[in-house]
């Protein structure tokens, strides 16, 4: 799992860490591990020229001083830094040999641009996890002039992205690769920002921030680094006890979790210990989606699927899906609402709808998708809803009594993933190219999972999800967990089904259970056997 730690937290923990340690310490680690990035992606495209785009601050500093580590390995490197830039980084860099070109607003740039032109890498030391979103005009100005063939490089976080990771991007560093320091921080994992992080590369410089102490990593200060010029930092009290001192805000599953997630059956196993998902989805005129739904469900290898529908509906079920259950009887979890409208009139719906109700007003774990959300306010048992933009803009305007649009979502997904969660007090699963899973418990992290290449966003993904998420949720799992890892197995499934082109939904579907079986199988960074 990828834990990030809000910004506020992370600065405590450094803080805590460089009280027990050399002065200077901290960013000399910070340094040479950047250092030892650029150079590798230096030697990995064959390149000898390396250009820093320097502002103030800590930020600035760890470029800085990353630079004259690369000055003094031999490459060709220079730097174009504000006025304010760290004045013990500069010194660093001047007596290692690196070309320092400062800020002139009265040079006509062409020596900047000469030597941005050249440049195999360039290291984005601009702005901080301090900084606030968007660059000034002069930075834009730098931003615009590097050139596309080089391998771009963010320190910490893409200039001009909020460190938050809550406000879209607008002027900002598309980077292809972050080095971040100690952990992760919200801006590498949220849909807002995340596009412009590219690779994300974490250096162990010593901080857990599950206690308030450094670890005792060796001293690796230089007499270069130690003094002068560093930038204040916010005084921030130091958290007292050995116990844990943080909390991630944001999580992200990865492969290795669903062996610790995934229910697997056990030799006493039997079908209802396995769990009995009930479907309500599908109409006459949307009657795909009750044949994905029962078939996501399937997938994830349930003790049963029940489906309920008009019967022309079920006739499809049973063709695609003849386990399928087409009788009313016992169910472990509901997933309701995909391919349903409960205003329609068509034959059937009045049924279902009652189906739907009757799910909602039960103790059951419940999916909730599509029309049935329509039919929800609160809920206290566990639910999952799983809108769309669009649909979640539709939730929250009838919850508020006052118009969201798409727009306002798609701008501020988290914001609005949260408000739907705290007035229907339940997991709210935003689907989009970053699922969002966001917990009833403002305590618990957010997830965030990015697992799906963008082929499968097309209608039916939400289907055979919300079905795999039924799944999961009458397995037992808690309506967080079960939506995060119902994403990311749905993502790879897609991803599996045709690399790199277009996808059906149903083969998506049919891919789920040797998906499964592949991750669980998985130990390390290979697949195991196919």
């Amino acid at each position: 799992m990828i834990e990030a730690y809000a910004v506020a937290d992370v600065r405590a923990a450094e803080e805590a860490a460089m009280a027990g340690l050399p002065e200077g310490e901290l960013m000399a680690r910070a340094a040479q591990g950047l250092a030892a990035v650029v150079a590798a992606r230096l030697e990995e495209r064959q390149g000898m020229r390396v250009v820093g785009l320097v502002g103030s601050g800590n930020n600035g500093g760890d470029a800085l001083y990353a630079l004259a580590d690369l000055a003094e390995r031999g490459f060709a490197v220079a730097a174009v830094h504000t006025a304010t830039a760290h004045a013990g980084g500069l010194a660093a860099a001047l007596e290692a040999g690196v070309a320092l070109l400062p800020a002139d607003p009265e040079a006509d740039g062409a020596e900047r641009r000469g030597l941005l032109a050249e440049a195999d890498v360039v290291v984005d030391g601009l702005l901080g996890i301090g900084g606030r979103p968007g660059l000034s005009e002069e930075a834009a100005g730098w931003v615009d002039e590097i050139p596309e063939d080089a391998w771009v490089i963010a320190v910490d976080l893409p200039s001009g992205a909020d460190p938050a990771g809550e406000v879209v991007l607008g002027d900002a560093v598309f980077a292809d690769e972050t080095v971040t320091f100690g952990v992760a921080k919200p801006v590498h994992l949220l849909p807002a920002t995340e596009p412009a992080v590219g690779r994300l590369t974490v250096i162990d410089i010593g901080l857990d921030l599950a206690r308030p102490d450094a670890s005792p990593l060796p001293d690796s200060r230089s007499s270069r680094f130690r003094g002068a010029g560093a930038a204040e930092t916010e005084n921030t009290a130091r958290p007292e006890g050995g116990e844990a001192a943080y909390r991630p805000v944001v999580e992200r599953l990865t492969f290795d979790d669903v062996r610790r997630l995934w229910p697997v059956p056990g030799a006493s196993s039997d079908k209802y210990s396995r769990g009995v998902v009930g479907v309500v989805a599908g109409t006459p005129t949307y009657p795909g989606a009750a044949v994905l739904s029962v078939l996501g469900a399937l997938g994830a290898g349930p003790g049963m699927v029940r489906y309920l529908g008009p019967p022309e509906v079920q006739a499809l079920v049973h063709a695609a899906a003849p386990e399928a259950v087409t009788a009313e009887g016992r169910v472990q979890a509901w997933v309701c609402g995909s391919g349903f409208d409960p205003t329609s009139r068509a034959k059937g719906v009045a049924e279902q709808k009652h189906h739907v109700q009757e799910a909602l007003a039960s103790d059951l774990p419940v999916v909730v998708d599509a029309g049935a959300l329509e039919l929800l306010d609160h809920r206290s048992a566990p639910t999952l809803l799983t809108p769309h933009a669009g649909e979640l803009a539709r939730l929250l305007s009838r919850l508020r009594g006052e118009e969201v649009t798409r727009a306002e979502v798609t701008s501020a997904p988290l914001a609005h993933a949260r408000e739907a969660a705290e007035r229907t007090g339940c997991t709210v699963l935003l689907k989009g190219s970053h699922t969002l899973v966001v917990s009833a418990d403002p305590s618990r992290p957010v997830r965030s999972q990015a697992d799906a290449p963008a082929w499968v966003g097309t209608a039916g993904a939400g289907d055979v999800l919300g079905g795999l998420l039924g799944t999961l949720l009458a397995a037992g799992l808690d309506p967080l967990d079960a939506g995060a890892l119902g994403a990311l197995v749905h993502g790879v499934a897609a991803d599996r089904t045709n690399p790199g082109g277009p996808v059906r939904i149903s083969e998506v579907a049919r891919r789920i259970p040797e998906t499964v079986a592949a991750l669980l199988r998985r130990s390390g960074g290979g697949w195991g056997e196919r």
